[in-house]
């Protein structure tokens, strides 16, 4: 009888590095930060601690790098929408918005990989915190910038509540408090910029 050969692991067919952050990545989210040791991660994407501190001087290091990606996708949502609506900043504001909204399903049982970090790391001078800090400014000028776009009044202030509710709306999925809450973020983020607009042409 002959022997059916293994199938190859899907892991083994990404590079190394990729490998490493994608195993990072998973045991980060469902784990936390602290609980999980290179070793495990190691393991988890097919490689050697050797190989991990090849391509990462620290697990801080690590750490910091994955959530540079997570943050480079919240870059690429602007951009998306940004791309979609180039002339209409109200509905960029609303793609955000829905961008969110629409990725709480996944935050009901992951949670967000920024709070869930922040909660872990105290020390603001960690690689990662600060890495979590610049993508927040940044996302708060973006956000500021299509405020002003839109007319709306007090673009910072409208841009702080539009926060408010991006980020609430996070926690809530997340603790189980609030029940449909992308469909609620979007009817409460509408009405914002209904009151906005109808504030600026008063």
């Amino acid at each position: 009888m002959t022997a059916t050969p293994s199938r190859p692991s899907r892991v083994a067919k990404l590079p190394p590095r990729e490998r490493i952050l994608d195993a990072a990545e998973e045991l980060f989210q469902s784990e936390g930060i602290l609980r999980v040791g290179v070793q495990a991660i190691a393991d988890r994407a097919e490689t050697t601690k050797a190989a991990i501190y090849r391509h990462f001087e620290t697990k801080d290091a690590l750490v910091a790098e994955w959530l540079r990606i997570v943050a480079a996708e919240y870059r690429a949502a602007f951009d998306r929408v940004g791309a979609a609506h180039p002339d209409d900043p109200g509905e960029q504001i609303l793609g955000l918005a829905r961008f969110i909204a629409e990725g709480l399903p996944t935050l009901s049982y992951r949670g967000c990989p920024f709070i869930n970090s922040l909660a872990e790391l105290p020390d603001r001078s960690h690689p990662a915190r600060q890495v979590i800090e610049e993508h927040k400014a940044d996302q708060t000028r973006r956000l500021i910038a299509l405020c002003e776009r839109a007319g709306l009044p007090d673009p910072g202030q409208t841009a702080a509540e539009i926060t408010f509710l991006l980020e609430g709306a996070q926690v809530s999925t997340q603790n189980g408090s609030v029940d449909q809450v992308g469909e609620r973020l979007m009817r409460i983020v509408e009405g914002l910029l209904d009151r906005r607009r109808a504030q600026a042409e008063s």
